[in-house]
């Protein structure tokens, strides 16, 4: 029996497991995978607070169920604030409190269980839970199967939402719901007449 269609899920807020995350089913901590991010060459700079990070050429992102390839990611992530902060200033690799954008671009293609994307550009913004797509992106949920295209697909997390701008969404065939083909088509008796007001 094939699973009713499901709002396709926002793919790279995976990237975003926090060590306090419980399995439902054990009740215990879930396995914590640690993102690694691999390309030709990468430049990080920080500022008092945000660090940078541009990673180019081969860009692959694995962890948690996740594989993210593309030409090149820019990651933005904002710095620790208040005393934590002062003991870092000058440390050449800073502690990082929370990613703020994550920006993949040039063929961007994500899998994660049986969901995959393809897409020019691929926006996250962990902050606010959401996922945009451009430069033709398509939604791949193997499950239906079901493929969502279009200009923009914005994916949002925990509201379980999709939408965008025209969009085309293909799913399963749906049965026949027309007449049945060996029974002859007869017309109504009668058909009742329209009243008119005068």
């Amino acid at each position: 029996m094939k699973r009713p269609l499901r709002p396709l899920p926002t793919l790279l807020l995976a990237l975003f497991v926090t060590a306090g995350q419980l399995n439902a089913a054990e009740k215990k901590p879930a396995a914590i995978v640690p993102t690694v991010i691999t390309s030709t060459s990468m430049e990080m700079w920080s500022t008092d607070t945000e660090t940078r990070s541009i990673f180019k050429e081969n860009v692959t992102v694995t962890g948690n169920n996740l594989r993210l390839t593309c030409d090149k990611l820019d990651v933005t992530a904002v710095r620790l604030v208040g005393k934590d902060a002062q003991a870092e200033k000058n440390a050449t690799l800073p502690s990082l409190e929370k990613f703020k954008t994550l920006v993949a671009t040039g063929n961007v293609h994500i899998v994660q269980g049986d969901r995959e994307v393809t897409c020019g550009r691929a926006e996250v913004f962990p902050g606010e839970d959401r996922v945009v797509l451009t430069e033709k992106p398509v939604v791949i949920d193997n499950v239906g199967p079901y493929v969502a295209t279009g200009d923009r697909i914005v994916l949002l997390r925990g509201e379980r939402r999709i939408f965008g701008d025209n969009i085309r969404l293909q799913g399963p065939p749906i049965r026949d719901l027309g007449f049945e083909k060996d029974k002859p088509i007869q017309a109504p008796a009668s058909l009742p007449r329209p009243t008119v007001k005068p």
